[in-house]
């Protein structure tokens, strides 16, 4: 046996030091990012959403955020939520074959090659439940003297994206309340659950709840099935249109009414667009609108409109101005056909 000298001890230890300088070496592997004007950037790619690639670098303490159509190229260790323009949606590593192709490696471990420029997000997973959920919070309270003016406006955000379907649940709550004024309430939230069918085609389910003082409305519950379409999907905007049935029950809270005779429950076709516009700096536009017709209560037009201004501010927070309006050509007795609501909130979002 050989004896265990201070030699041996030295390169017993030098020989251990080079093994945890490997393993060090394999743990912090980085993804590389070439840009057009040849200068490259070394980090881990946390993320590629509305034309920005987000970088986490050692020398930073902030994430380097760059525009995506300024990058040519770029090798990456990390796996990836991949979705295209056109095509489907992928989790796997992304390498640049040159400066124009990339591959991407499917779960089957088939290769396909697309423009770099084709790709319209991405998102760094390890497959947990927390990586696929993106959310957001925002808040909005106004105080005023004169008549003694309460206002409190609150918005949430959930989504969570899966490689064949995705969900999401939003909230947007309104409460306000001055001197010799009743109260005035509003409340909208909606779930809606997508199934991607074949490339931009895709089923779509919605629960959408309702409730306003201003057409006395108690709940209005839409139930809603029907299928989608992306027209539009690149790294400057997202432009979808939708179309099925509807089942819609009301109630209303008017004590004057007599309830039993006003409260309905019908049948309608629905009609419907989104687009959210990005390429626009720190601002971002997204426009959600949807008809409905009647069919077991024919001549009836209702339409729902939201529109919202983002203006992104640092560490992840945000300033949103929001307007919604809600129309219905028969509404109940003594009511208005219309309400609306503009809201400014102030938020933060993961």
């Amino acid at each position: 046996m050989a004896k265990l000298n201070l030699k041996n001890v030295l390169i017993i230890l030098s020989h251990l030091g080079l093994l945890i300088s490997s393993a060090n070496n394999v743990v912090a592997q980085v993804d590389s990012i070439r840009f057009f004007d040849g200068q490259i950037l070394a980090g881990e790619i946390k993320s590629m959403k509305e034309g920005v690639l987000e970088v986490e670098t050692e020398f930073s303490d902030s994430d380097f955020k760059i525009e995506w159509e300024k990058v040519s190229w770029l090798r990456t260790e990390t796996k990836f939520f991949i979705t295209l323009k056109k095509e489907d949606i992928f989790y796997s590593y992304i390498n640049s074959i040159n400066d124009s192709l990339v591959q991407i490696v499917t779960r089957k471990n088939d290769s396909i090659y697309v423009d770099l420029h084709d790709i319209v997000y991405l998102d760094a997973l390890d497959e947990k439940f927390g990586d696929r959920l993106d959310a957001e919070l925002s808040i909005g309270f106004d105080l005023a003297k004169a008549s003694n003016l309460r206002s409190l406006s609150l918005r949430s955000y959930f989504g969570y994206k899966t490689e064949k379907w995705s969900t999401d649940l939003a909230a947007n709550t309104l409460s306000s309340q001055q001197d010799e004024s009743d109260l005035i309430k509003r409340l909208d939230a909606e779930f809606n659950y997508r199934w991607i069918i074949f490339r931009r085609w895709y089923l779509i389910g919605t629960l959408n709840a309702l409730s306003n003082t201003e057409q006395y409305i108690d709940l209005r519950l839409n139930s809603q099935l029907g299928v989608g379409l992306y027209l539009l999907r690149s790294n400057k905007a997202h432009w979808g249109i939708k179309g099925g049935a509807n089942y819609n029950t009301e109630n209303y809270s008017n004590e004057l009414f007599i309830r039993s005779s006003l409260n309905r429950s019908t049948w309608e076709g629905f009609a419907g667009t989104e687009l959210n516009i990005y390429d626009l700096g720190d601002f971002s536009l997204k426009l959600m609108a949807i008809s409905y017709s009647g069919i077991t209560d024919p001549g009836r037009f209702r339409s729902d409109i939201n529109l919202d201004l983002k203006y992104d501010l640092p560490l992840d927070f945000f300033i949103k101005l929001g307007a919604s309006l809600n129309y219905d050509n028969r509404p109940v007795l003594n009511s208005d056909k219309a309400d609306y609501v503009l809201q400014s909130t102030f938020g933060w979002e993961w």
